[in-house]
């Protein structure tokens, strides 16, 4: 049964990985489909998850970048910068303050 597993696994992963290679020369996403690929590998080959991890390293907006826990603040290369997403809220608490202030 593991076996089974193993076999199908390697099918479906390799000819996913494969068209992926295809679409750099022919039209299509292969910039997603190659990771698709390798991950479904990634299941059953270790190899196929270390080729992932770094092409997930090469990935950009994601390096060295994590959420500063309970903040809407994200540290970036060393430098905290501000969530994008909470813009919205954070202008309507600046409007409140300046109606607060009499501005």
């Amino acid at each position: 049964m593991k076996l089974l597993r193993r076999v199908v696994i390697a099918i479906a992963g390799g000819t996913v990985l494969i068209v992926g290679v295809l679409m750099i020369v022919l039209p299509g996403p292969a910039i997603l489909v190659i990771p698709a690929g390798l991950a479904i590998l990634a299941l059953e080959f270790a190899w196929a998850g270390h080729l992932l991890r770094k092409i997930k390293a090469y990935m950009p907006g994601k390096k060295g970048e994590k959420k500063v826990e309970g903040s809407s603040k994200t540290v970036e290369e060393g430098k905290i910068v501000r969530d994008p997403s909470t813009a919205p809220q954070q202008a309507r608490l600046a409007q409140d303050d300046d109606l607060l202030k009499g501005r």
